[in-house]
């Protein structure tokens, strides 16, 4: 999250300082259900590659999950970040929790848009999100929406 080129479209790079308030919460999440991160590995070298996750948040439908994900550089476009968002879509089908999974690519983002069209997911809008939280960072997203049951 400190790289400029991985947080093209996050707003750009954040200070060691918020980096360390992201990881803490993410230790810190409350309870399992809640959501879950994931380091993303490359299973030829064990390499660390990324991240994929999954929380709770607040929809027009009631409580739902979001998911993010992040792939280094040198790795995209290998179908890596396509294979860990489905694995987390696998996982919160099987919490039978929520009904819909959220994500929210920058409307500039064509390869993470690209990822949920081809995982099902169904652009239900486009919204301002502001990301980091608390950062006054306002962001044009899309608004997909993927049904888990």
């Amino acid at each position: 999250m400190g790289d400029p080129a991985m947080t093209e479209y996050l707003g750009g790079p954040e200070s060691p300082e918020k980096i360390a308030g992201r990881h803490r919460r993410y230790v810190d999440l409350p309870e399992i259900g809640t959501g879950e991160m994931f380091k993303i590995v490359e299973a030829a070298t064990g390499e660390s590659v990324g991240s994929v996750g999954y929380w709770e948040t607040d929809s027009p439908e009631g409580k739902a999950y979001e998911t993010g994900w992040s792939v280094l550089g040198a790795f995209q476009g290998r179908g890596i970040a396509t294979l860990a968002t489905a694995q987390v879509i696998e996982r919160t089908r099987a919490e039978h929790k929520h009904r819909y999974l959220y994500a929210f690519p920058s409307v500039d983002n064509a390869a993470s848009n690209a990822i949920c069209r081809k995982l099902g997911f169904t652009q239900v809008g486009l919204t301002e999100y502001e990301y980091p939280k608390d950062s006054g960072n306002i962001m044009r997203c899309n608004d997909w929406r993927l049904e888990l049951f």
